[in-house]
C-alpha cells in the first residue's frame, strides 16, 4: 500500500492526479449551493468553501469505486476521513468538509434524491479549544502609528487600522464596507457580516479623526474622479484585498518592530475584544459587536481576560 502524503505540498499533488467530478455532480454541487444560499443566506466565503470541500469529495469519489457523491456510502465516507487522518489534515479542516457534507446531504434527503443520509452517524471531529492571540495595547499603539499619513496610501492604511482595532470587524467586513456605511455624524459604522446580518458600530473618537481626515485628505486622490462604492482604497485607486491587506499589515508590523507571524486581521479583532473585557466591558456587549450569533463564541474571551487577571495578581499583590 503506498504510503499517505504528510506535508502540505504532498497533500496538494495527490490530490492534482485525482480525475475531475463527474458533470452531474459538479451541476448538482452548483443547484445545491442556491437552494442552500437561499435558505441559510450563507456568505460568499461559506458557499466557496463548501463547493470546494465538495468538489474535493466528488474528484475522490470518481476516482473510487463510489462512483459520484450523491451514491457515496458511508464505508467510502469512512474510508475518506481515514486517508485525511493518516495524512495529517488538521481537525478543524476536517469538520468543515464534515460540515459540507451534511448540509448537503441533508439537502438531497429533502429533495428525495438519496433514500439514505451516508453522514447521519458520522460524529464530528474533536477540535482544540485555542485561545486567540491578542497583542499587548502597547504593541497596537505602535502598530497603528506604522503607517505613514503623508501619502494617501498611508493615510487609507492608518484608516483602515484605526476602525479594525476600534470597532473589532472582521477583516472581510472591513474591506468590502461601501463608503454609504459610514455615519461620522453618529459615529458608527453599519456592518454586514456572516450570513448577511447587518450591525451597527461605534467607532469611537479616535478612529472617527482618522477617517475624517482620510474622507477629506485621501480618498478623492484614490478615486480619481471616479465613481467608487468601496470606502476604502489602496495606492492603485481599487478596493484592497484580503489578501493585500494581510499582506500591508505583515509589513507595518515590522516597521513597527512587531513580529510579523504575530499579527494578523483576525489578531486586531481578537485584541480589540481582549482589550474591551480587560477594561470591564459587559460580554452580551461584546457579542453584539462582535457580530456573534451565539455568545458561546464570545465566551472563549473570557478566558484570555480570566488570564490577565491572574498575572496582574501575581505582579501586584503581595502574597501573589
Amino acid at each position: 500500500m503506498p504510503s499517505l502524503p504528510r506535508t502540505a505540498a504532498e497533500r496538494r499533488q495527490r490530490v492534482a492526479a485525482w480525475p475531475a467530478p463527474a458533470e452531474p455532480d459538479r451541476a448538482e454541487i452548483e443547484a445545491f449551493l442556491r437552494r442552500f444560499w437561499a435558505e441559510t443566506g450563507a456568505s460568499r466565503a461559506t458557499l466557496a468553501a463548501y463547493r470546494s470541500d465538495l468538489t474535493l469529495v466528488a474528484r475522490w469519489c470518481a476516482g473510487r469505486r463510489a462512483g459520484s457523491l450523491r451514491s457515496v456510502g458511508r464505508e467510502d465516507l469512512f474510508a475518506l476521513l481515514a486517508e485525511r487522518s493518516g495524512a495529517g489534515y488538521a481537525p478543524r479542516s476536517t469538520a468543515r468538509l464534515l460540515a459540507a457534507l451534511r448540509a448537503f446531504f441533508a439537502d438531497a434527503l429533502r429533495q428525495g434524491r438519496v433514500a439514505v443520509d451516508p453522514i447521519a452517524l458520522l460524529e464530528r471531529p474533536a477540535l482544540p479549544r485555542s485561545l486567540p492571540k491578542a497583542l499587548t495595547e502597547s504593541e497596537v499603539e505602535a502598530l497603528l502609528q506604522a503607517p505613514e499619513p503623508a501619502t494617501a496610501a498611508g493615510l487609507a492604511e492608518r484608516a483602515m487600522l484605526e476602525l479594525l482595532y476600534a470597532s473589532g470587524l472582521r477583516v472581510s467586513e472591513l474591506v468590502a464596507l461601501p463608503a454609504l456605511a459610514l455615519n461620522l455624524r453618529q459615529g458608527v459604522v453599519r456592518v454586514r457580516g456572516k450570513g448577511g446580518k447587518e450591525r451597527l458600530v461605534p467607532i469611537g473618537a479616535e478612529a472617527q479623526h482618522w477617517l475624517e481626515r482620510y474622507l477629506a485628505e485621501a480618498r478623492p486622490v484614490l478615486v480619481r474622479g471616479r465613481a467608487v462604492p468601496a470606502l476604502f482604497l489602496a495606492g492603485n485607486g481599487e478596493a484592497p484585498s484580503r489578501q493585500q491587506f494581510w499582506a500591508r499589515l505583515k509589513a507595518l508590523a515590522a516597521r513597527a518592530g512587531i513580529d510579523p507571524a504575530r499579527v494578523t486581521p483576525h489578531g486586531l479583532r481578537h485584541s480589540f475584544a481582549t482589550h474591551l473585557l480587560n477594561r470591564g466591558a459587559d460580554l452580551r456587549v461584546l457579542q453584539m459587536l462582535l457580530g456573534h450569533a451565539s455568545l458561546s463564541t464570545t465566551q472563549i474571551y473570557t478566558h484570555l481576560a480570566r488570564e490577565g487577571l491572574k498575572r496582574l495578581h501575581a505582579a501586584h499583590h503581595p502574597r501573589g
